[in-house]
């Protein structure tokens, strides 16, 4: 495990190693949302970007910051790591094979084929892909790439708190969808730094709840599986890098059920007619079961993904 700590310096000089395409996104508000929550509420979209997620941030800033030329890189995704890594890695003159889930989207299967990965089908969930992606790595001698449990990944992510903070300098609560914990982690980092007064709530799936167990209990706790409709965050098996991270940038951690995140999706496609995908829509569903705790404050949260099959917004979010 890579014992190094995350650094608010290092997230400064990743804002300037980021490709422009992936930084500066655009924080939406929404009155009536406003009025309907009892608070103020800002929600910093990262899905205008050519991966539709978060991922390019961190990606970028690891294969600028830590890749060799002409490396082979291994690593496990649901989709959007995955497009992520592609995307900077491959520009960059580097190989790159993702281990995927027989289970997962055949949308996110395409983008990262499309994107130049050589893509691996393995195993019923995530955490049974990434053990093969693992063994394939040390058998072959390349490079396991693991989201959650690189600093640069994680410092990547940082730089979303760092944008929120330069736009609105006073907050009360963050809420941050939790999965393999880079972005948690990652925007908890700056914002102890920078905002030391805002609560950072990390909102899990109910259904996929071994961070959330491992934050309480302060040591890595596997769950026997992940079921939830938000693939993003359906961990079952946490990186012990992330639980120890969040022991210095997390508050608390929240279970939000499919029910409530499909209630965020939709209430984020009627008031900013944004399309977000379920883990993309956790953190804002944490607000939502906590909204009571803090009316009258005011809160952000992160629309980190949107990469949705025609069928799912169709089942999901009709009309």
């Amino acid at each position: 495990m890579n014992i190094i700590s995350l650094s608010p310096a290092r997230i400064v000089e990743a804002h300037h190693l980021i490709p422009p395409v992936f930084v500066g996104s655009a924080l939406r508000t929404s009155p009536e949302l406003d009025r309907q929550l009892g608070l103020s509420l800002w929600l910093k979209d990262e899905t205008d970007n050519p991966i539709r997620s978060f991922k390019g941030r961190g990606t970028s800033l690891f294969v600028a910051r830590e890749l060799s030329e002409g490396s082979t890189l291994v690593a496990a995704s649901a989709g959007n790591f995955g497009q992520g890594l592609a995307y900077a890695a491959i520009r960059a003159g580097h190989r790159v094979i993702v281990f995927a889930a027989e289970t997962a989207s055949p949308l996110k299967i395409e983008a990262m084929r499309r994107l130049g990965a050589e893509v691996v089908l393995h195993g019923s969930d995530l955490d049974a892909a990434k053990a093969e992606a693992w063994a394939f790595a040390a058998d072959k001698g390349f490079r396991f790439v693991e989201d959650g449990a690189e600093p640069a990944i994680a410092e990547g992510a940082g730089t979303i708190a760092l944008e929120i903070t330069d736009a609105l300098p006073s907050l009360d609560a963050v809420f941050v969808p939790l999965g393999n914990g880079a972005l948690t982690t990652g925007m908890g980092s700056w914002l102890r730094h920078r905002s030391p007064q805002t609560r950072i709530v990390a909102v899990a799936a109910a259904g996929a709840p071994c961070m959330a167990h491992s934050f309480e209990a302060g040591q890595p706790l596997e769950t026997p599986s992940a079921d939830t409709i938000a693939d993003g965050i359906a961990v079952r098996v946490p990186v012990p890098f992330a639980v120890s991270s969040m022991r210095d940038t997390v508050d608390e951690v929240v279970l939000v059920s499919d029910e409530l995140i499909l209630e965020a999706m939709r209430l984020v496609r009627r008031h900013l007619g944004q399309v977000v995908e379920p883990a993309g829509a956790a953190g804002f569903a944490g607000l939502i079961q906590k909204r009571r705790d803090y009316a009258g404050t005011r809160v952000a949260t992160v629309l980190c993904g949107a990469n949705l099959t025609p069928q799912q917004i169709a089942a999901w979010l009709p009309g």
